[in-house]
């Protein structure tokens, strides 16, 4: 098998909301293709994959420098000896030729979209669904049954009122959603208290409500709102202070009851490993939110989360950012905590296929091969794009 050609084109999302920081309307994704010179049914076969969500395209970096290097390399140096496909981690080394290590920024998505379509690619080659294919080559028991899923909504916008939050939050339990999570800090303290109650009337039980604060707060803020927020008993507290603030989330950590979500943010294993040497994660009860599309791929990903293990995580403490298929299929295969869902926000890339099904606040990915992003009727124009 050879790699024969690598495309990539921005996906601007459907986003006119904002969270606390920042507003996504503009935001985009980059979606790769990764052409191989085996076909099926008269079509190449295509490993299909983007960056996850919360960041933008990174078109350039991917043109200039990534896909070159993949292409330019010898094709036997990147290809998986035993299976004969195109290796995830030989590949990943191929793009980062001359690359320094830190300063992961963008180029750890750029990197991760490239890998993922490798994964996609791999599974497609099999003909089985992404998490068969990574579960076995993690050595894992996959989740049969899919993944404990939350709705993430919440956001900030033209009707970011009390009243029209608990009207989406009923529509996500009509779904089948058992969790929700909504955005904090976007409003005074007084006006986000009015709304989690809201939230809790319709929910019933506290700990099926977490919150998000995007990183909003410096530690002496997030302290005073953590402190008022404790008392309610919520399922967690996320992202209350910047990503790098260990200090601050081990603040938090000591003084607060709830637990502290954090790690969509964090972009290599090192990182992670300051998070758990100096940010204070409790075992059993803080979460872990990294993204493998943000942060290199499911390679790095992996890595991450023996750093936990080895200090006594466990892996349901991870639940990974992004609410889209890609991590669906990572967090059945990986048997992890959970998987964010966005139900109504981020399309065409976010929240799941028709082919998925929800079953008491689980999602069972759908049997195609790879992740299934061509299942996704919204998104299939501009798969067309780059796998015509």
């Amino acid at each position: 098998m050879r790699i024969v050609a690598i495309r990539e084109t921005p996906v601007p999302l459907q986003a006119a909301f904002a969270n606390a920081v920042v507003s996504f309307a503009g935001h985009d994704v980059s979606l790769v293709a990764v052409e191989s010179d085996v076909r099926r049914q008269g079509r190449p076969l295509t490993g299909i994959a983007f960056n996850s969500i919360g960041r933008f395209a990174q078109s350039g970096l991917l043109r200039d420098r990534f896909i070159p290097r993949i292409l330019a390399a010898d094709p036997d140096a990147i290809l998986d000896a035993e299976s004969g496909a195109p290796d995830p981690l030989r590949v990943r080394q191929a793009a980062m030729s001359g690359e320094k290590p830190g300063g992961h920024g963008d180029r750890a998505a750029a990197i991760a979209a490239l890998e993922l379509a490798v994964w996609d690619l791999r599974a497609k080659l099999a003909d089985e669904p992404a998490w068969q294919t990574i579960a076995r080559a993690f050595g894992r028991e996959p989740q049969q049954a899919g993944a404990p899923v939350y709705a993430a909504g919440g956001y900030y916008g033209a009707d970011a009122d009390a009243s029209a939050l608990a009207e989406e939050l009923r529509g996500y339990l009509d779904s089948g959603y058992r969790a929700v999570k909504v955005k904090i800090g976007g409003t005074s303290l007084a006006g986000d208290l009015a709304r989690i109650e809201a939230a809790l009337a319709v929910l019933d039980c506290p700990t099926r409500l977490a919150v998000d604060a995007n990183a909003r707060f410096d530690a002496g803020t997030a302290e005073t709102w953590g402190l008022a927020l404790d008392g309610y008993g919520l399922r967690w507290l996320e992202e209350m202070v910047d990503p790098l603030d260990y200090r601050g989330h081990a603040r938090l950590a000591a003084g607060l009851q709830t637990p502290i979500a954090t790690g969509e943010n964090l972009f290599s294993r090192q990182d992670v490993v300051n998070l758990l040497e100096f940010g204070g994660m409790r075992a059993g009860r803080d979460l872990f939110q990294m993204d493998a599309g943000l942060s290199y791929g499911l390679g790095e990903y992996a890595a991450m989360l023996s750093e936990a293990e080895a200090r006594g995580h466990d892996r349901s403490q991870m639940v990974p950012h992004g609410g889209h298929l890609i991590n669906l299929h990572i967090v059945t295969a990986l048997g992890l905590g959970g998987c964010e869902a966005y139900p109504r926000v981020f399309a065409p890339v976010g929240g799941f296929s028709p082919q998925c099904r929800m079953d008491d606040g689980r999602v069972r990915p759908g049997d195609a091969p790879g992740f299934g992003l061509e299942g996704k009727p919204e998104l299939r124009p501009w798969i067309e794009r780059v796998a015509p």
